[in-house]
């Protein structure tokens, strides 16, 4: 079982002696150092001054029994996986002794090859430990960079390209399919610019309707309309001093595109119904999926604004073009969303990786942390695999949401309407009714969400 050369250290911690001398001849035979305690006490003081690779612990013993001797390891912070064993044990017992941080537990009398399999598994899940923390290690060294992940060669210029540009006040346009991570670059550009102490602002100019997004971003006084029942500063405003982040720039329409390149050339907004105009000191970048040079050949975008935007310019590869870059991006979710779930341990089983590795990823970088996401929740053991996966990823899954399709119409927007609406609603429930969760896990901002609730009367 143990290869040459790695001499795996196990303590065989038991008040019978009979069962010390056969496990010591039997593990030694694979390869193990094997060395013996007759009760937890005496167990807790070797494993004190040395280290061991494993643990085969008693659950009943005299002086200290097991759950003490877990509970005394941990707090004297002794390292290496505890496997418990017991005749008398119950499933509550087992319980038990895993909350105290024993890894696996096995039932007396046990067969040999029974002891051999739980060892080849603890080793096999201490290898994928080591792996991810030689991956998180590896990020967190190198190939890092305000919270973006990658050791692409295209990746590791958009690093160098950021901090050339991010102490100018210089409008940045970034390109990238969707779920690139085109505000991750924003946001890196703006935080390690000067203006990273003041406000970082971010709107997504395809999420609100032609009638509110100019006072949404340039503000509005009071009677400007209907609704208008007091001031209101805008977005540019709430900027000031620091930057602007205009998502899905090539959904803006054409006539606010005109104000637009007003207020880039000025420097000055004017609110909705106001006379006065205000100069803003705001760094501008945006970003789009769409291509503004063909956006601009069909007259869709104006030229003028689109030269303005791009000035310099950052391009997202899609995640299917930096699969190198997997490895890396899954050690990275895993740690995050394992620390925001409370949860520790968890580590990739190599099947989970490899369907990562062999998928296309449509929805990219965003698709890929959903997808771990989902596989902690689903995840009952301290192993991500495959079963954990959606079922395109080979997993086992649920399929995607069901929702009941009008029959009396062949109406695409009712239909989409409604597949939004469920999509939504199990987004939902899924999160506890927490919607910065659940607009992450639908792919659109937050603010999006809010205007969709309130356009489906969901609020």
């Amino acid at each position: 079982m143990v290869k040459d050369g790695e001499h795996k250290r196990i303590l065989v911690v038991d008040d019978e002696e009979n069962l010390r001398h056969m496990l010591m001849v039997l593990l030694g035979k694979e390869g193990y150092q094997v060395e013996q305690a007759a009760e937890g006490a005496e167990a807790l003081a070797a494993a004190s001054r040395e280290h061991f690779d494993f643990m085969l612990c008693d659950i009943r013993m005299p002086v200290l029994d097991g759950p003490g001797f877990l509970r005394q390891a941990t707090a004297a912070g002794v390292t290496g996986t505890v496997i418990m064993m017991s005749a008398y044990g119950t499933i509550d017992t087992a319980i038990e002794c895993m909350k105290l941080g024993a890894y696996d537990y096995i039932s007396k009398p046990f067969k040999n090859d029974e002891i051999l399999l739980v060892l080849r598994k603890a080793e096999e899940r201490e290898r994928l430990k080591s792996e991810n923390r030689r991956l998180r290690e590896e990020m967190r060294r190198e190939y890092s960079f305000a919270g973006i992940v990658g050791k692409n060669p295209r990746m590791l210029e958009v690093f160098s390209l950021v901090r050339k540009v991010c102490d100018y006040k210089t409008t940045v346009l970034v390109l990238g399919e969707s779920g690139t991570g085109k505000e991750l670059v924003a946001r890196a550009v703006h935080y390690n610019s000067s203006r990273g102490k003041a406000p970082f602002v971010a709107v997504n100019c395809g999420a609100i309707p032609e009638t509110l997004l100019e006072s949404e971003l340039f503000g509005h006084v009071r009677g400007a309309f209907t609704d208008a029942s007091a001031d209101k500063a805008g977005l540019f405003e709430q900027a000031d001093g620091g930057t602007l982040f205009l998502d899905e720039i090539g959904e803006m329409p054409v006539p606010l595109q005109v104000k637009l390149l007003r207020v880039l050339q000025d420097e000055e907004i004017r609110r909705v119904g106001g006379s006065a105009p205000k100069k803003v000191d705001v760094r501008v970048i945006s970003a789009t999926a769409k291509d503004l040079a063909q956006e601009v050949a069909g007259g869709r975008f104006r030229e003028d604004l689109y030269f303005r935007l791009n000035v310099f310019t950052l391009v997202l590869p899609p995640l299917r073009e930096r699969t190198e870059d997997i490895p890396l991006l899954v050690a990275h979710f895993l740690e995050k969303h394992l620390a925001r779930m409370g949860k520790a341990g968890v580590v990739c089983a190599p099947g989970a990786l490899k369907a990562f590795m062999a998928y296309d990823w449509p929805g990219n970088v965003r698709e890929l942390e959903n997808c771990i996401e989902r596989g902690l929740i689903l995840c009952e053991g301290n192993i991500l695999d495959a079963e954990c996966l959606p079922e395109h990823l080979g997993g086992k899954g649920a399929g995607g949401p069901t929702v009941a399709l009008p029959g009396d119409t062949l109406s695409i927007k009712r239909a989409e309407e409604l597949l939004e609406r469920d999509f939504i609603r199990r987004a939902l429930e899924q999160t506890g009714g927490n919607r910065t969760h659940a607009a992450r896990l639908l792919e659109i901002s937050h603010r999006a969400l809010l205007y969709k609730l309130k356009e489906y009367g969901m609020e």
